[in-house]
């Protein structure tokens, strides 16, 4: 490992907002131990460098954001980030999404972001949109909460659509083309109000996301509500692969210069 993976690592040892192994039991108690109120509980699944995290938590601060992922030198970068905006509705949690439901209580989470994870064309129970998952998520997501998935994968995106039709989940909205013109006048009424159907998604971009949208690649988006299942169909059909790579990790998008 190298030093700066190595310091980072140290550091994220004194930050209070993130928990690691040794870890400190909190399945059922998040709202009264770390987050000291009642407002929903939020999950960014793989969430790297815990840009959605951090960024939504700023957008909805009567709302707490949780980013989970396995790689502690990413998710250094999200909460250094929130440390030092002090921003107390955001946690981190560093472990493999697989035991996500030891460290939730059933209905204890309201929603969960899927952000530009790896698609997993090889292996189906690895894919976070997968009925593996779907049956995890379950079992902590409160009856009728929302899923969103934001991915550049064409490969993913079909694979989720294929799920969701199988398997009897509400799909609420879905795009292969989250900034094209047809998202752009999608709303829906709320109140007597027309609100911007994917202004949520649409609200931030991560870094990827950012490295797609530089090469002129389209982003796709799905959002549904996880009602209660007691029997899941995997998709078997034959799913053209994605072909293209990411640029490695110096690489810069136009907005970044």
């Amino acid at each position: 490992m190298g030093k700066n993976k190595l310091k980072k690592f140290a550091e994220m040892e004194t930050f209070h907002n993130v928990f690691q192994p040794p870890y400190e039991p909190m399945a059922g108690h998040w709202r009264d131990r770390y987050f000291q109120n009642n407002h929903p509980i939020i999950l960014e699944l793989g969430c790297g460098r815990g840009e959605y995290t951090v960024g939504m938590a700023e957008r909805y601060p009567e709302k707490n954001f949780i980013g989970v992922d396995i790689k502690g030198a990413r998710m250094w970068a999200g909460a250094k980030e929130a440390e030092q905006k002090e921003l107390r509705n955001v946690a981190f949690l560093r472990t493999n999404i697989e035991f996500i439901t030891e460290f939730f209580a059933a209905d204890e989470v309201d929603e969960i972001w899927i952000t530009f994870c790896d698609p997993q064309m090889k292996k189906a129970t690895k894919r976070l949109t997968s009925t593996y998952f779907m049956q995890r998520y379950q079992r902590i997501v409160k009856p009728n909460g929302l899923i969103h998935l934001k991915t550049d994968s064409p490969f993913l995106y079909t694979y989720t659509t294929e799920m969701l039709r199988l398997n009897p989940y509400p799909v609420l909205c879905t795009t292969d083309d989250l900034y094209g013109e047809k998202s752009d006048e999608a709303t829906v009424p709320v109140q007597g109000k027309e609100i911007a159907l994917y202004a949520d998604a649409r609200a931030l971009q991560t870094h990827y996301e950012k490295q797609w949208l530089d090469r002129g690649m389209s982003i796709k988006y799905i959002e549904w509500q996880l009602s209660p299942l007691t029997a899941w169909e995997e998709p078997t059909i034959e799913i053209e692969k994605d072909t293209y790579r990411s640029y490695g990790r110096n690489y810069q998008t136009s907005s970044d210069i």
